[in-house]
């Protein structure tokens, strides 16, 4: 029985508190779930060669994807199209009502259409589709009737149809809305598979994260060079190397040959526990660097570097190219700063 909430003083309206149990939301939210898992299977176990065709218009298409759909269809078709320009297809998403009303002009002859109607009889379709066949844009129509006017429309159709919404009034998409994002997934992984898209390209489309840092950044680009690089020669002193550590703040000192080829390394730590030891500053660095030391290659991806920076279990690294010569130094600030973490 359903208990209001507060009185005929108080400023607030009655709120309404339906009766039932915490057990009784965790039952209800279970049961939303399989009835949307049990609909999805249901469409896995129906995709037949309309997604090929799909994949095989997309593929040729010379120009970009426009995705389109009202309501939570139009929801759902910005997500898509995001996905698809991410992994490899040039995509972008067209409101309906805003092509009617000029947007139309931003859909050319090399393009492809993917309108996205459960119903497949929305309203701006009566408009829209006649246009489309006027100037030949192949049509893809994801929807849950394949007897409908976009269906019919189109040159291939990707029924995302349920037998039951997991809304216990059948009115809200739910089941229906799901089926729908992952039909548009697979579709953009079936793309970017069979392209062969990559990791890096990934990163290219998105620069500004984590992943395009790590990807797109290589050591030599965030590497200290010039005056920042700490160095001395193999025949200077342990004071020589306590000078550079401070004077760089790297927190090491290569020590290199007349190549400049890296003998060993001399750290903070290093030299803590060389003072510790009762050692004084003017005795060779020879006998307190570490050989040969742990060195980086220039031409590696700035995320690899990262990842061999905390499995060595140190903090910064000299950096050397093809020959072994000496080129820079980095250490985990320089790569956090970069967004590489």
């Amino acid at each position: 029985m359903a208990q209001a909430v507060g009185s005929e003083n108080d400023e607030q309206p009655y709120v309404i508190q339906p009766a039932g149990s915490d057990a009784d939301l965790l039952s209800y939210a279970r049961e939303t779930l399989d009835i949307e898992l049990a609909e999805a299977r249901r469409m896995r176990d129906r995709l037949d060669g309309g997604i090929v065709r799909a994949c095989r218009l997309l593929l040729a298409c010379r120009g970009k994807v426009v995705v389109s759909g009202m309501g939570k269809s139009g929801h759902i078709g910005k997500k898509i199209a995001a996905s698809l320009a991410s992994t490899g297809t040039p995509a972008f998403f067209v409101h309906p009502a805003e092509a009617l009303h000029g947007d139309l002009g931003m859909i050319g002859g090399q393009d492809v259409v993917v309108f996205i109607s459960y119903s497949g009889r929305a309203r701006e379709l009566d408009l829209i589709l006649p246009l489309l066949a006027e100037s030949a844009i192949p049509l893809v129509a994801i929807t849950g009737d394949s007897g409908s006017p976009l269906a019919l429309a189109a040159a291939c159709v990707l029924d995302v149809g349920v037998e039951r919404e997991a809304c216990p009034m059948g009115l809200a998409p739910t089941s229906s809305a799901v089926n729908t994002l992952m039909m548009g997934d697979a579709l953009a992984m079936a793309l970017m598979r069979f392209r062969g898209f990559n990791a890096e390209q990934f990163a290219r489309s998105h620069p500004g994260g984590s992943l395009g840092a790590r990807l797109l950044n290589w050591v030599h680009h965030l590497m200290r060079s010039g005056e920042r690089l700490p160095m001395i020669a193999r025949q200077g002193t342990v004071m020589d190397a306590m000078l550079e550590l401070s004077r760089t703040g790297l927190g090491l000192v290569a020590i290199c040959d007349e190549r400049l080829r890296v003998d060993g390394v001399f750290t903070d730590g290093d030299l803590r526990r060389w003072l510790v030891k009762g050692r004084t500053l003017d005795e060779p660095i020879s006998d307190a660097m570490s050989r040969p030391g742990y060195l980086l290659p220039a031409q590696w991806r700035a995320g690899s570097a990262l990842e061999a920076l905390h499995q060595q279990h140190i903090s910064a690294a000299p950096v050397v190219d093809e020959e072994g010569r000496l080129v820079g130094a980095i250490n985990l600030h320089d790569l956090h700063q970069a967004g590489i973490g």
